[in-house]
């Protein structure tokens, strides 16, 4: 082997074990942001499932306040055409979901970790993750959490159709009745549900759609 040839070895040595370096470092860094990125991802799926799991206990929940209203037309017209809110409870289903997802409720967040909204039926809540983004990967980063917020809405699937006055006419029991509690319970009218109309009969009320068919439980983009 020639002088000259040992020579531009040994100037390569440097550069190589440099190179090797750089891209050592690169991919330690595009793992360190690969891991950030998916602890971001799941914070966001627990925000997700915790803001419809709130969602939907309420929802269920509403359903005894539903069935006492069913025979008011008012109530009727309020809660499927109109701005009635539903019930606030929810937020204890949000917490569990949250959990099963490895995140906690941010109660340090603007707002709180779940909140009822006042002027829609609305949970909006704000997770952090119990483990942090990217420990013993890059300086900085062992302590740092993710938070992500979801807000998850219900609305009805139906609308109410109001009986007709013939109907409640008809349905009226005599005027020479001495006995109020005798007298028929009389069907407020219908909730067309996807095109379908079904007739809230006082009698069978037990045929009526549960309140997953009613209402809608979704995550708000808007």
């Amino acid at each position: 082997m020639s002088m000259n040839s040992t020579r531009e070895s040994g100037q390569a040595a440097p550069i190589y074990i440099t190179m090797v370096a750089g891209l050592l470092f690169l991919a330690l860094a595009f793992f360190a942001v690969g891991q950030a990125g998916a602890t971001r991802n799941g914070a966001q799926s627990a925000a997700d499932a915790a803001a419809l799991a709130a969602a939907q206990e309420s929802r269920d929940l509403f359903s005894e306040d539903f069935l006492g209203g069913l025979l008011n037309p008012g109530f009727l017209e309020d809660l499927f055409n109109g701005d009635r809110i539903g019930t606030a409870d929810g937020c204890s289903a949000a917490a569990r979901f949250a959990d099963e997802n490895k995140a906690d409720l941010d109660n340090s967040a603007d707002g709180g970790g779940c909140s009822f909204a006042r002027n829609r039926w609305s949970f909006t809540v704000n997770v952090i993750t119990q483990k942090p983004m990217g420990a013993n990967i890059l300086p900085g980063t062992e302590k740092k959490h993710a938070r992500a917020h979801a807000t998850a809405v219900v609305e009805p699937r139906c609308t109410f159709k109001p009986a007709e006055k013939e109907e409640e006419e008809e349905a009226k029991p005599p005027a020479n009745d001495d006995d109020p509690e005798d007298a028929k319970p009389v069907s407020p009218g219908l909730l067309v549900c996807g095109g379908r109309p079904w007739k809230i009969d006082p009698d069978h009320l037990d045929l009526l759609p549960d309140m997953a068919d009613l209402f809608l439980v979704r995550l708000a983009r808007d």
